[in-house]
This record gives C-alpha cells, structure tokens and sequence, in this order.
C-alpha cells in the first residue's frame, strides 16, 4: 500500500490493509464500522458507544486522554486510529516508538470530515465503501449550504460546559457544521477555540437559537432555566432553547448525513 501522510504530519507506511485495529476516537469507531471493519476492530474506548451491537464484544482500552498502552500493545495492532484533539501526543508517540502504526485524524470543518472518510477508506483498504458514503454525503453537503443560503441566518449559542460556561470558536467542527447549515456561532469573533464565557455576554450577543447538547456536558431539561433571567434574547422570548443530540454536531463520519438532514430545522428561528 502507498505511504500517506496523516493529520500529525507523519508519513504512515502499512505492507498490507490493516486486520487488528484499535480505535481511540467514538465517532471513528462508528465510521470504521460503517466502511465494514467491525471484525477488524480489536479494541476500542470506554466512550465508543456506537454501534452498540458491536462495541459491546470489543476490548475496551481505557478512555481517550488516558488509554491502557500497554492493553493496546497487548492486542497487536497492525493500526491505530486517533485524533490530533482527543488523543494525546506522548501517548501516539509511545505507540510509534513500539513500531505501531498511528494514522491521526483532525477534521476541523465539514469539508476536512468528508476528506477524512476518504482517507480511512484509502488506509484501510476500504475505498469503495468510503466512496459509496461519500457519494451521499458529499452532495447533501451542497445541498443544504445551498438550501441555507437561501434562508436568514441564525444567531447561535452552542456551548459545550457549564460552569464555567464554554462554546465553540470558529476553528472547530461544530462551527463549520453549523455554518453549513444556516447558523452563525454568536462567539465567532473570539480567537479562542472553546472560549470560556458568561451568560451576561450570551445575553449581549442576542442569539435566536440556544442548542444545548448531551455532550460533552450532559445539558438537561433543568439547564433551560438559567437563561430565564433574561427575558428579551430572541431565543428566550421565543422559546428557542432546544436540547440537543451532541453527536449530531461533534462526531465525524456517517453521522454527518443524519446531521445535514436534521439541524437546519434546528435553526429556524420561524420554529417555535
């Protein structure tokens, strides 16, 4: 198989398409499944939820910040899959230094995720079925930007944590998805990627839309009541406050059709 250069900058050489692999990212799990690597996958997360009939029979390796090294070299890899943003580095490196290949991805917009399919189809040998799914996605892509053109764009606050308060900047997935889909991140102008932020400031930028996640923090139903004491944001006074699917807006892969077709309707601000 050719070399090719992963996210890290690394040049990843495989003799043969991988057989054993270990996954440290959720929504790769789920998107290495879909290109019909389910048997190939040997060890996976204690975050990999997905799908469920097949995570359930795999090794778990700990979680993506602190993975079991050791119980993943147990297991022989011929690959690892992992993230530039949800891994981390000494642990990729410590792997390479054992002589197991990393291929690290870091898809930061709506355009790097769909390249980022390719790329696992093209290492894994599974190029067809990438092209298959990309021949979905890709179009639905244009679609739905195009469809949002067409629209008012909504003002948005996505955050991801609560105490203290975090969203997204513009360097990151969620941002782009939801530009894709017809919303503005309200915190587009900070140059931080997860900039820590108050309610006092959410209020000042006036969001339509207030899309409150499962994760990384668990939003709930109790959590629409701390925007009460400001009656006058749009997304208050018009009950736009919506609980919301995260992998819908953070995972990578096949989710992202499900994402194209559902969040536009999210953003209405015409949708009570």
């Amino acid at each position: 198989m050719p070399a090719r250069v992963d996210a890290s900058g690394t040049t990843v050489r495989l003799a043969a398409p991988p057989r054993r692999i270990v996954s440290l990212i959720p929504s790769t799990t789920e998107t290495l499944c879909h290109l019909g690597l389910a048997d190939a996958l040997v060890g996976v997360t204690a975050y990999c939820v997905e799908p469920r009939d097949v995570v359930r029979g795999k090794t778990r390796v700990g979680g993506e910040k602190d993975p079991d090294l050791a119980a993943i070299r147990a297991l022989a890899p011929d690959l690892v899959v992992a993230n530039v943003e949800e891994n981390v580095r000494e642990h990729v490196e410590t792997l390479r230094a054992w002589g197991i290949p990393v291929w690290v991805t870091y898809p930061r917009t709506v355009a790097e995720a769909l390249a980022m399919i390719r790329d696992l189809g093209e290492v894994t040998g599974t190029g067809a079925r990438a092209t298959a799914l990309l021949a979905e996605l890709e179009p639905l892509r244009a679609e739905t930007e195009a469809a949002a053109a067409r629209r008012p764009r909504a003002r948005v606050f996505y955050p991801i944590w609560r105490g203290p308060w975090m969203t997204v900047g513009t360097d990151t997935y969620v941002h782009d998805l939801l530009r894709v889909c017809g919303g503005d991140t309200i915190f587009a102008d900070r140059p931080e990627r997860y900039p820590v932020v108050t309610l006092d400031e959410v209020a000042a930028r006036a969001p339509d839309v207030i899309l409150l996640p499962d994760e990384p923090f668990r939003f709930r139903r109790a959590h629409v009541r701390d925007f009460a004491p400001f009656p006058d944001v749009p997304a208050v006074r018009d009950g736009r406050i919506r609980l919301v699917d995260g992998k819908l807006f953070s995972w990578h892969g096949p989710r992202l059709g499900q994402a194209l077709r559902a969040i536009p309707a999210l953003l209405d601000a015409h949708d009570g």
